[in-house]
């Protein structure tokens, strides 16, 4: 029945919202470890008689550090600056997505001033923070990669003893940055050293409960905690086997993927700024040997198509909750029919209409029951009044008014309860779809200059389509039979007022889909109880007689 499926709904929509869902995504293991870097020695001496003596450890070479400078690089997604003093970034401006829709608005930066005061993208060798306390040198100047081409730069330090570069490889299609971490006792000693790699972000825009900032991780599963309070107080610290973790909303993602799984993942907020780092404590720096360290960088969109390439099942930061796999062929689906219309509120609408198509016999065994449940309700009602105590047998006699009219007040609920994974998986999709931040459906209102539904991923800015979503929820209601028991009446009155509540700062992408699927159900519902006839009308008569009840 359509007043039963707007309370599933309800309780489906809130649980989404308030609990989440998690799920478990395929693991993708590490593209090939980097090939270790042998250091050359001299030639030992001509051979002895006697076995030849083991050569002593060689200090790295000399090394002299220069004044720190900033270092652009630019590519065709994005241009980054970076720090030579330690290799942190500065900046990170992505050229394809903008503050706002205004027009000259400016690109989005994923490292405002205040994340840059935390040094993100730096490393922390033995405790210490290499941006702060050690030497550092570049040789080099600014770097532009060209379409389709690769390009690198190396920062070289001195930190606690250990010499370090900083190898980083750009490439030109992608977000993802390579690095090669080379580690060499400074003395030419055997020593043990824990090296920490740290990503950090402020807020990416306006915040919304519906677009939070969150720290996230995966183990073989993904994890986030999105607790500002907690993350203030007493911070995350977790032990395991982590293959990514990184800051993110919605959207956007700033992570760090090691090539092999690390044990410790910590992170923290500070000052309005996210934090998360991971830390490898198991390195050893052989006398005299360079020992490499892989990991990679990731600054950018949560784009699924570029994710899928990155390591480390990095795509499993777009978490669709439990109906995942509900969520991604529905998205397929409107990709397809943007590409042909060009807009994304139109195609919104058309894959609600495919979705209504598709659950057409389900609704249709829905009316059914529902247009019994009107037949007998006038029966109902007197049972209920004749043997209002006595409700042993009330229960009695509505199971027979039941069994009489071939009612099964559970057939019109089941069909769904089917329905509402699905509605769960799109609205999950169209949560976390990146192609629809700042994508346009009707961008002024109509005869007017002002702007409406100019971003589909931000709440309407009148809250018209809420209203109007409340109102055909309302009207639902009034052509569903009411339901017998007085209190379950007084909670479906409130159920209108209820959702357009919760979806006044909704994404209007996602009201928009609730407001078309209701204004579909009010059509079909009006066509059904026009075409479907009860078993009792066919007949010519009123239904099997009770005794006067």
């Amino acid at each position: 029945m359509e007043d039963n499926k707007n309370m599933f709904l309800a309780i489906g929509l809130c649980l989404v919202v308030l609990l989440g869902w998690s799920y478990i995504s395929d693991y993708m293991g590490w593209t090939p470890k980097p090939p270790v870097a042998v250091e050359k020695t001299e030639p030992a001496a001509p051979a002895a008689p006697v076995a030849p003596a083991v050569e002593p450890a060689v200090p790295a070479p000399r090394f002299t550090p220069s004044e720190g400078r900033d270092v652009k690089v630019e590519t065709p997604l994005y241009t980054a600056v970076f720090y030579s003093g330690g290799g942190v970034l500065r900046s990170f401006t992505l050229k394809k997505y903008a503050e706002t829709t205004q027009e000259n608005s400016p690109a989005v930066n994923l490292i405002s001033p205040r994340t840059a005061a935390t040094a993100p993208m730096g490393l922390v060798l033995n405790g210490r923070p290499s941006w702060s306390v050690g030497q550092w040198a570049y040789e080099g100047g600014d770097i532009t990669v060209a379409p389709g081409q690769d390009a690198t730069l190396t920062f070289t330090g001195e930190v606690d003893g250990v010499r370090v570069s900083r190898v980083l490889t750009f490439n030109a299609d992608t977000y993802l940055i390579k690095e090669i971490v080379l580690l060499r006792s400074a003395d030419g000693s055997t020593r043990s050293t824990r090296l920490n790699m740290t990503v950090a972000a402020t807020l990416f825009g306006e915040s919304s409960n519906y677009d939070p900032m969150r720290v996230a991780w995966y183990d073989g599963g993904y994890h986030d905690e999105n607790s500002e309070k907690d993350l203030t107080k007493e911070g995350l610290l977790e032990k395991g086997s982590f293959l990514w973790a990184g800051v993110m909303s919605n959207y956007f993602l700033n992570a760090v993927v090691p090539a092999e799984p690390v044990g410790t993942l910590k992170g923290r907020v500070e000052d309005g700024v996210w934090r998360v780092g991971l830390e490898r404590a198991d390195l050893m720096l052989p006398a005299g040997a360079e020992v490499p360290v892989g990991m990679s960088w990731w600054f950018g969109p949560k784009d699924r198509a570029l994710l899928k390439e990155a390591p480390n099942n990095l795509v499993a930061s777009i978490n669709y909750g439990m109906f995942s796999f509900i969520a991604r062929p529905l998205l397929v689906v409107l990709d397809f029919f943007q590409s042909f219309v060009g807009n994304w509120g139109v195609a919104i609408l058309l894959l609600t209409l495919c979705i209504k198509i598709l659950f057409w016999p389900l609704s249709q065994k829905s009316y059914r029951s529902m247009e019994k449940m009107k037949q007998v309700q006038p029966l109902m009602m007197q049972i209920r009044e004749k043997y209002k105590n006595d409700k042993e047998a009330m229960n009695r006699e509505v199971m027979q008014l039941y069994k009489a009219y071939g009612v099964n007040p559970a057939s019109g609920c089941l069909p769904i309860l089917v329905q509402i994974p699905v509605f769960i998986g799109l609205y999950q999709a169209l949560l976390n779809a990146i192609q629809l931040r700042h994508a346009s459906f009707i961008p002024t209102l109509p005869g007017t200059d002002l702007v409406w539904l100019a971003d589909l991923s931000a709440k309407d800015p009148y809250y018209i389509t809420p209203i109007v979503m409340g109102l055909t929820m309302f009207l639902q209601q009034k052509m569903s039979p009411a339901p017998g028991d007085p209190t379950q009446q007084k909670i479906m009155m409130f159920m209108p007022l209820i959702f357009t509540f919760m979806f006044l700062n909704f994404p209007s992408g996602l009201v928009i889909y609730w407001l078309c699927n209701n204004v579909l159900s009010i059509g079909q519902q009006w066509w059904m109880l026009r075409k479907v006839k009860v078993p009792a009308a066919r007949k010519g008569g009123s239904g099997p007689k009770t005794d006067k009840a």
